[in-house]
């Protein structure tokens, strides 16, 4: 399943993520590493850039977190980024340069890329979001199967066992996802690629297309 690979999916040089991301085929395998690698990484970052206001936690002197946001550990909030009022980050979250997260919007498990932005009432958990990559209002990745089995990434007729029970959606660069989608465990979506409001979302979708509904997705012209 070529479309689902880093190489395929990401630019690795907008993200502090890269030694970790450049170790792997497919993007879920770091998932189970986030955590440990933000504690190596926070331990590295320049004291004269970055507060350390609690334990496990690395904040950009140049992000706004607003009141009302709460940040758990490991966690490192990057430059120029902002944490806005009622933002959850749970933990193992590493949010690069000029994000946004949003009101009501909560964070478990992640990397998002420089430029991502979950702005409005967005649930983000064992997923990670690509440069410049977008959720609109109240999307969010479903990251726990219903029946509670493990994940399993289906497109082009192909079926990868990711061996985990817990994994949302892999985002690639620029990826723009509409208002109230539901992006479903094991969803894969190629770069430049678009969902439509309200749809929802399982499987591989490639690159540079459009994600209508389910069984109609067409190639952007």
């Amino acid at each position: 399943m070529e479309e689902a690979k880093i190489v395929h999916l990401y630019d690795l040089s907008p993200t502090q993520a890269a030694p970790l991301l450049s170790q792997y085929e497919y993007p879920w395998e770091a998932l189970a590493k986030i955590g440990e690698f933000i504690l190596q990484l926070g331990q590295s970052l320049p004291q004269d850039e970055y507060e350390h206001p609690s334990e496990d936690v690395w904040i950009s002197k140049t992000a706004k977190v607003y009141p009302g946001a709460y940040i758990a550990g490991p966690a490192i909030i990057g430059p120029g980024t902002e944490v806005r009022p009622g933002a959850f980050v749970r933990g193992k979250a590493l949010v690069g340069e000029g994000c946004v997260v949003g009101n009501s919007t909560e964070l478990k498990n992640v990397i998002l890329f420089d430029g991502v932005q979950v702005p409005h009432y967005n649930y983000v958990g064992d997923s990670i979001l690509g440069y410049k990559s977008h959720m609109g209002a109240g999307s969010i990745t479903s990251n726990v199967k219903s029946d509670k089995t493990l994940v399993t990434v289906r497109g082009g007729g192909e079926a990868i066992e990711t061996g985990l029970k817990k994994m949302g959606a892999m985002l690639g660069d620029f990826v723009e996802v509409g208002c109230n989608s539901v992006l479903n465990p094991g969803t894969v979506i190629g770069r430049h690629s678009n969902v439509y409001p309200l749809s929802m979302v399982r499987g591989l979708i490639p690159a540079g297309h459009i994600f209508k509904r389910p069984g109609e997705v067409v190639a952007k012209r």
